[in-house]
């Protein structure tokens, strides 16, 4: 029998090119052609998801301002052992001066003086009020320990050892107290790691606050979501499409609207309220509930509601996907066998319908662990969630390194949860239809 491979290398009647060159040609191009047609999504991903999230990580280690502005000070900051001496030495508190009357004639303390006051409150005005008269001292000739004396009398501050250290904590050109501060800890005066004043630890609580609105919202899309889903799936085709639509519509709309008609319909004298009077809920009435119209917005309550209807069909449509693809008969099987309808469900149904709530839930409850208008709209001071700060820090306090290290600590909390998800479920077992 002739080999293959040597019937490939026998060059076509009229040609020169065997077949099995033409053929690995063919699969060459073939392959070229795939690679140029996801070129442009490959070159998507990389430049508006990889780059900004590596840019975010780099953002919450990198810490310049001090290293580049004060060298020489940094430099000797790092050799000063705090333990050893309560201040530094005279020729660090030259060396501050000198840089410092040099930084004040370029206009660049703002940036230190910021700097230092994400480190320790208080910062800010220090530097900023002692730059100009630093600058006006004679930094020449001097008898040991006048300088130090001279900063003193600017501000008092200058001689506390509080203030050198986070001046010196502050100094490496790359630092783990955004990550730090996002977990309410911080570098105290030895440099070791401690919890920071009980009325600045706020960002646990934030981190609590927004896994249990998460987990609140993604439970009640689950019982509210299963049993729309369970309509779709086995009710009619030209009914369904018509439940399909109205599932839909929501995403037809801004989620600012959504948001925004949420506020207009549960205020206090909004549209819900209007109703619960009309029906004597509320009132002076005998059998009312409250005597006067209730609170609903601008609280937990209002947030909760509000996402549970934005984030409803992320629920509902994976569990439908997955319902449509159970075999009905497996449920007339389990009834022929004398199952009730409630054991047929439960037994045979339901069990075939989890790798759906599974999927939906993944999905809800990781959309909702970065909501920020929703919260910001219609909650409370007490009710703003992760997102809210990293926005904040981002646009108003100009603190990026905090707001990337909040960024990465939500970041690395999807990725947590996906792997725990994979661990107990298995990711290949969600389905979406």
């Amino acid at each position: 029998m002739t080999d293959v491979t040597a019937d490939l290398q026998v060059a076509e009647p009229g040609g020169d090119i065997p077949l099995k060159t033409k053929l690995a040609r063919a699969e060459r191009s073939g392959r070229r052609r795939a690679y140029l047609l996801v070129l442009p999504l490959f070159a998507f991903v990389l430049i508006f998801f990889f780059m900004p999230i590596s840019l975010m990580m780099f953002n919450s280690i990198d810490n310049p301002v001090i290293a580049e502005h004060l060298p020489r000070t940094s430099k000797m900051l790092q050799a000063w052992d705090p333990e050893a001496s309560e201040l530094p030495s005279d020729e660090i508190f030259k060396t501050f001066a000198e840089e410092m009357a040099t930084v004040y004639k370029d206009r660049r303390h703002g940036r230190i003086a910021r700097r230092l006051n994400f480190e320790q409150s208080g910062m800010l005005t220090l530097v900023r009020r002692s730059a100009r008269k630093i600058a006006r001292i004679q930094v020449g000739p001097y008898k040991e320990g006048t300088l130090k004396e001279s900063l003193v009398k600017i501000d008092k501050r200058w001689g506390e050892r509080d203030v050198w250290t986070a001046l010196r904590n502050t100094s490496r050109p790359l630092t783990m107290s955004y990550y730090l501060q996002a977990l309410d800890l911080r570098y105290d005066w030895k440099g070791a790691v401690a919890q920071v004043d009980e009325d600045r630890a706020i960002y646990i609580d934030v981190a609590i606050r927004t896994f249990w609105i998460s987990g609140l919202v993604t439970l009640l899309c689950v019982l509210l979501g299963y049993p729309v889903s369970f309509l779709l799936a086995n009710l009619p085709l030209k009914y369904s499409n018509l439940l399909m639509i109205l599932v839909l519509l929501p995403f037809w709309t801004s989620l600012l609207v959504r948001t925004t008609a949420w506020v207009v319909v549960l205020q206090t004298e909004g549209v819900l309220n209007d109703v619960m009077l009309f029906l004597g809920i509320i009132g002076d009435s005998w059998y009312s509930l409250w005597p006067d119209r209730v609170q609903l917005i601008f609280n937990r309550f209002g947030v909760v509601v509000a996402m549970t209807h934005i984030l409803l069909p992320f629920m509902i449509l994976p569990i439908f996907s997955v319902m449509k693809n159970i075999n009905p008969s497996y449920v007339r099987a389990a009834r022929s066998l004398g199952a009730t309808h409630w054991t047929a469900f439960w037994k045979v149904y339901f069990p075939q319908s989890v790798p759906g709530i599974g999927a939906g839930g993944l999905l809800v409850f990781i959309l909702a662990l970065g909501y920020y208008i929703t919260p910001a709209l219609v909650g409370g001071p007490t009710d703003q969630m992760t997102s809210y700060f990293i926005a904040d820090h981002t646009e108003r306090s100009l603190n990026w390194g905090l707001a990337s290290a909040l960024g990465g600590f939500l970041l690395a909390s999807v990725l947590a949860i996906y792997l725990i998800y994979n661990r107990i479920v298995g990711i290949d077992n969600m389905k979406l239809g």
